[in-house]
C-alpha cells in the first residue's frame, strides 16, 4: 500500500549545523516538545514526497535539542538538511478525545464566520500560552483566537472551521 501526503503528520524541523560533526538544531511542533523523540521512524521532507530516515543520535540541552543523522558529518554536509520538515505517520500517533484536533488537521481549512462569509483558509497556527491562534489567509489576513467562545464548529468532513468572528 503506498503513503499519501494525508497519511503524515509534521512533527517538527530541523534548523542550523550545531557544532563541526553535522549536529543540527531540532524545532519540535509536539507538545511537550521532547516527545518528538519517542516517534519511530521520522521521515523528511524530500522533493519527491517523503523519506524514511532514523536520528543516529539526539540531544537534549538547556537551550533545545540537536539531532545527528548518519552519513551527514559535517557541517556542509548536514546543512543540506536545514529546514527540512520532520513528519511521523498519522497512524504512530495516539488518539484524541472528541473536539480535540492537531494542528496539521486543521491547516488548510475554510474559515467562515456566523454570516456566512469565507475569511479565508488556514495557513497556520501560533502557540500563544494562553491560546493557540489561527492564522487564516483571504482577502486579508486575520488571527483568530482558537477559542471556544470564537471557534464554533471544526467540520473535517467538509473541510471547513465555522467562527463567530467579524470582518473588519
Amino acid at each position: 500500500m503506498k503513503s499519501t501526503d494525508t497519511d503524515y503528520v509534521v512533527v517538527g524541523k530541523l534548523g542550523a549545523t550545531h557544532g563541526i560533526l553535522g549536529w543540527l538544531k531540532l524545532y519540535s511542533f509536539t507538545e511537550p516538545a521532547a516527545n518528538i523523540l519517542d516517534y519511530k521512524p521520522w521521515y523528511l521532507e524530500d522533493a519527491a514526497g517523503w523519506k524514511l530516515t532514523k536520528p543516529e543520535a539526539s540531544r537534549k540541552n538547556a537551550n533545545g535539542m540537536t539531532v545527528k543523522f548518519a552519513g551527514w558529518n559535517n557541517p556542509e554536509e548536514a546543512r543540506l538538511l536545514t529546514d527540512k520538515k520532520i513528519a511521523v505517520l498519522r497512524s504512530q500517533l495516539p488518539h484524541l478525545k472528541k473536539g480535540d484536533f492537531y494542528w496539521s488537521d486543521l491547516e488548510g481549512l475554510t474559515v467562515i464566520n456566523i454570516d456566512g462569509a469565507v475569511l479565508g483558509k488556514v495557513i497556520s497556527l501560533l502557540e500563544t500560552g494562553s491560546n493557540d491562534v489561527l492564522i487564516v489567509k483571504g482577502d486579508k489576513e486575520h488571527a483568530i483566537p482558537y477559542l471556544p467562545d470564537v471557534v464554533t464548529r471544526v467540520d473535517l468532513a467538509n473541510q471547513v472551521i465555522h467562527v463567530d468572528w467579524e470582518l473588519i
